[in-house]
């Protein structure tokens, strides 16, 4: 047996043991579907948080499932991973939970598996999901209990084999990476080369996005072009190509779109502040009925804005407002409808307000919520289905620290864009901007804390404060707001 190890690798030995094939990348993706369906963030366009979370952990988890895949790639991070799921199912006993405010589950599990198969199985039994369907690919499936079937217990190497043959021992390895947390100055180190090659090649693309914008922008005289996702900058230049072919093609149809913003998304129509929203799958023909419509969209947007101030009427002056950062992307029709049950559950009530007594008071409709709450920044946050009578009641006990709330709201906005102005400058960054899952809280704490180091890494680059590190496709840097 002491000359079998010296002949045969570890990892061939192992496979030998438990007879299983290796898992290619087809099966690892078909395996994955019932993930996917889970996590994926176009199921959850209503939640911005949770998608932007899911889109940051599957680039990542996308990442370390083709690193696996490389011939001879050895070197193996643990990666944590957090994602939110979309249906809730039965907890797992070896992995972290918790629910966000919109009822979805977080899931947070660490990959630090070499091998696909492992690693397929890990993601699905921490998400809670079934396995069962594996065992139609022809791989062995429960790897770990078959090999416990064996020899009752797992296997596992004396340390002189390790010293013998030269291999790194993956526990102690697995130990040591637990020992050594993530730091910003060691992550830096390992990914800035590769930021500055991405960042590098995208530095035409990026410029040529540019370039478009603002000749389209000029054009049409748009206040603004935007983009719901975080798409990579070729992807971008080619849906301002598109829309460019559009103005071509039907120049008449863009004589209503001056002033307005336009909002690359999922869908195309016209979203509740008033943009003009472009979706990314759709083909000019639906652009083109989406322009063709935009003076009963002002109709439609003129009768919204009548509404909002019916509302702000009954409820004492309080100012009803929508912000996309924190809501749903709706339609103006989706909006409307919402607007127009609350007024009618409102003016049926008869609500004893005093007029003008809560004036300078802001408020944002939800209906996916079920209790009132006050954000942070000094908003009500109110759900369709609230009970009038709750909602009185709530306004009135909340309208102080409302008024409190708003005010540190103003001095946080100026404290945050002086430190971002700051940050960029002594770093020399291009460009220091964050994700909308990040408070601006979490932004000042964050650039307080970068202004405390010395990082020349950062001259010339993009960085992205998020809740993970990640080096994306074009050479944004991201790292957690809470980096140690």
């Amino acid at each position: 047996f002491y000359y079998l190890i010296r002949l045969c690798p570890e990892k061939i030995l192992l496979q030998c043991i438990l007879q299983s094939r290796t898992l290619s990348g087809a099966d690892a993706i078909n395996a994955l579907r019932p993930f996917y369906f889970a996590v994926h963030p176009d199921f959850f366009g209503k939640h911005p948080k949770e998608r932007e979370v899911n889109e940051d952990s599957l680039k990542r988890l996308n990442g370390y499932l083709e690193n696996l895949q490389k011939p001879g790639f050895r070197s193996f991070k643990p990666t944590p991973l957090t994602f939110y799921v979309r249906e809730r199912e039965p907890n797992s006993s070896n992995v972290q939970e918790s629910f966000s405010a919109s009822g979805f589950r977080a899931v947070s599990f660490t990959l630090h598996t070499r091998d696909l198969l492992s690693t397929v199985l890990d993601i699905l039994n921490s998400c809670s999901l079934s396995t069962e369907h594996i065992q139609s690919l022809n791989v062995n499936s429960q790897p770990h209990k078959e090999a416990k079937s064996t020899v009752n217990r797992p296997i596992k190497w004396d340390k002189t084999y390790y010293s013998f043959t030269g291999f790194k021992d993956p526990e102690e390895e697995l130990e040591q990476a637990h020992r050594v947390k993530t730091t910003l100055i060691s992550w830096l180190d390992d990914n800035e080369a590769s930021a500055v090659k991405k960042l590098k090649t995208s530095l035409p693309l990026r410029k040529e996005l540019e370039r478009l914008k603002f000749e389209l922008s000029h054009q049409l005289q748009l206040s603004d072009i935007r983009w719901q996702r975080s798409w990579g900058i070729a992807h971008r230049c080619s849906q301002l190509h598109s829309l460019g072919r559009l103005v071509q093609q039907r120049p008449e149809l863009l004589k209503n779109v001056k002033g307005r913003t336009v909002v690359f998304t999922d869908r195309s129509g016209m979203s509740a502040a008033g943009h003009i929203m472009l979706g990314t799958m759709d083909v000019h023909h639906h652009w083109t009925k989406i322009f063709e419509r935009l003076p009963n969209y002002s109709k439609l947007r003129k009768r919204q804005l009548f509404l909002e101030d019916r509302i702000s009427q009954l409820l004492g002056g309080i100012q009803v407002i929508y912000i996309e950062e924190l809501q749903p992307l709706l339609t103006l029709e989706e909006y409307y409808k919402i607007l127009d049950s609350f007024y009618n559950k409102l003016h049926d009530s008869r609500l004893p307000f005093h007029p003008r007594s809560l004036r300078g008071l802001q408020m944002i409709l939800e209906s996916d919520r079920y209790a009132p709450s006050l954000h942070e920044f000094g908003h009500f946050m109110i759900p369709t289905v609230c009970d009038p009578a709750t909602l009185q009641w709530f306004i009135f006990a909340k309208a102080q620290e409302a008024r409190e709330n708003l005010k540190r709201k103003e001095k946080m906005m100026i404290t945050e864009r002086e430190l971002i102005d700051t940050s960029t400058e002594k770093f020399s960054l291009d460009r220091l901007y964050k994700e909308p899952s990040v408070s601006s809280a979490q932004m000042i704490d964050c650039c307080k804390r970068l202004l405390e180091e010395s990082l020349p890494y950062l001259q010339g680059m993009h960085l992205c404060i998020s809740h993970f590190y990640s080096v994306l496709q074009d050479g944004d840097l991201c790292i957690p707001w809470n980096w140690k």
